[in-house]
């Protein structure tokens, strides 16, 4: 993984002159915001729904261990299988010993958040074991042999054009730019790769203690296919998912879809509870269920510990200053956006000084269903990168300096007044358009306005006066 700020700096420029990602990046978030707005305002009380559901969420977190042993006894009892795994390299030699012990040739998974976060296609693949992402935007990235870019909206940078590209290389005939005609395409391709699977493995959007149920949310029908065509059907999640009881379930059954993509319930809800049984006519025939850590406890009673109540829905992503301009693919890490430089930083894969690509404007808490103070946490790291000196030198005395200034009435005066008569020469039309370096920066993609002419305690005593 890329750890160094030029490099996200790097990354984010081209982003930004990429007038395809721009064009994408501003319909679907876009698009996402109008939906979610349009569709809260169809429930009740939707600040309370969305209190009661983080009240949820600290409850269990407090909890977390006896909720666990639940889960695993309430599944093992309805015939399924529970692991734990501490860490994702873990994670990732169960689902294979599981696969070798099987004879697993093939698998096809639908979208999973954890098992991107672990890389568990590479590791099967390394195998020798042949898998295919289901998942529509899933594919697409699969196919493009890149990352997902978006939580929920996988493949939200690629334009119809590129996608056709994709799928009529993956097919072997020349699709047109339509999108009936691509997904017609797709649906026949994967079709038969459901049909000759060996296993499939999904992901867990909730996973529910009182009564051992794998709880799925998706939009598409292959998120089922996956998880009853497939003699075995293998769920990785992670600790945080689990909840206590389904009537805790129709809370955030209620907010998850309003948040991810505007609808009042998604199309698909499955609700897994053990393999088939004697009598069914679909469903596997075994059914395992990988509980991951991967530094999810160390986050307990620490200061990140709000991040593990996130649904993965997307939200703040879509809100985000800094991810409609950039997309996905510059954080370098598996969960992009404000919420993902927090996740990832105690996931050891990116560095926390991404901490500073936000603006800190409390858009991402506003939107977020179970209410996670994501500035908070963010200006958390801000003070752990400071403190392990990872800012740049010539930073770090900047901002030395300031707090010496802005803490010192007199200097404060006196730094203003040598202000108003240094910026003389760069003042354009009532804004300051290009500064010199050390500043450059500053002034590189906005205009900033001139420090004023007659400073806010002036104009407080002529007030006063008045008064």
């Amino acid at each position: 993984m890329t750890d160094s700020r030029s490099d996200f700096l790097a990354r984010a420029r081209g982003a930004i002159q990429d007038p395809q990602l721009q064009e994408a990046l501003d319909l679907a978030t876009g698009r996402f915001l109008t939906l979610r707005r349009t569709a809260f305002r169809g429930l009740a009380d939707p600040d309370g729904l969305r209190e009661r559901a983080k009240a949820i969420k600290e409850r269990t977190l407090r909890e977390l261990d006896r909720h666990l042993e639940r889960l695993a006894s309430e599944l093992t009892r309805a015939g399924g299988h529970i692991h734990f795994a501490a860490d994702g390299r873990e994670c990732a030699d169960i689902v294979l010993r599981l696969a070798r012990e099987r004879g697993v040739r093939s698998v096809v998974k639908s979208k999973s958040m954890a098992s991107e976060e672990i890389h568990l296609n590479a590791a099967l693949e390394a195998a020798g074991i042949a898998v295919v992402e289901t998942d529509l935007g899933e594919w697409i990235v699969q196919l493009a042999k890149e990352p997902p870019s978006h939580i929920i909206a996988p493949a939200i940078h690629k334009t119809t054009r590129q996608i056709a590209e994709l799928f009529s290389a993956a097919v072997g005939e020349p699709l047109p730019p339509e999108p009936e005609v691509l997904t017609a395409a797709a649906r026949r391709t994967l079709r038969q790769k459901f049909l000759q699977a060996d296993m499939g493995i999904s992901g867990a959007n909730f996973a529910v203690a009182e009564t051992g149920t794998i709880v799925i949310v998706t939009n598409e029908g292959n998120g089922r296919l996956v998880t009853t065509l497939p003699r075995i059907h293998v769920a990785v999640m992670g600790m945080e998912k689990v909840i206590p009881t389904l009537t805790d379930l129709t809370v955030f059954l209620q907010i998850l879809a309003r948040s991810a993509t505007g609808q009042k319930m998604s199309v698909y809800t499955s609700l897994i509870r053990g393999p088939r049984r004697p009598g069914e006519a679909d469903g596997p025939e075994e059914v395992h269920l990988v509980i991951m850590d991967n530094g999810r406890t160390r986050q307990l009673g620490g200061p990140l510990e709000e991040s593990l109540h996130c649904l993965r829905c997307g939200a703040c992503l879509n809100v985000c200053p800094v991810y409609k301009e950039v997309g996905g693919h510059v954080y370098d890490a598996t969960y992009p956006g404000p919420i993902g430089i927090i996740l990832t930083s105690f996931l050891g894969q990116q560095p926390k000084n991404l901490a500073g690509a936000s603006t800190l404007c409390g858009a991402c808490l506003e939107v977020c269903p179970v209410l996670i103070d994501i500035p908070r946490m963010l200006l958390t790291l801000r003070h752990e990168v400071e403190r392990e000196r990872r800012l740049p030198w010539s930073e770090r005395w900047a901002f030395k300096a300031l707090g010496l200034i802005f803490g010192a009435p007199i200097l404060y005066r006196l730094s203003a007044r040598l202000a108003r008569l240094l910026q003389r020469p760069f003042v354009r039309d009532g804004y300051l358009t290009r500064l010199p370096r050390p500043l450059a920066g500053w002034t590189r993609f906005r205009d900033l306005p001139p420090v004023s002419a007659r400073p806010f305690h002036l104009r407080w005593k002529e007030l006063d006066r008045d008064l």
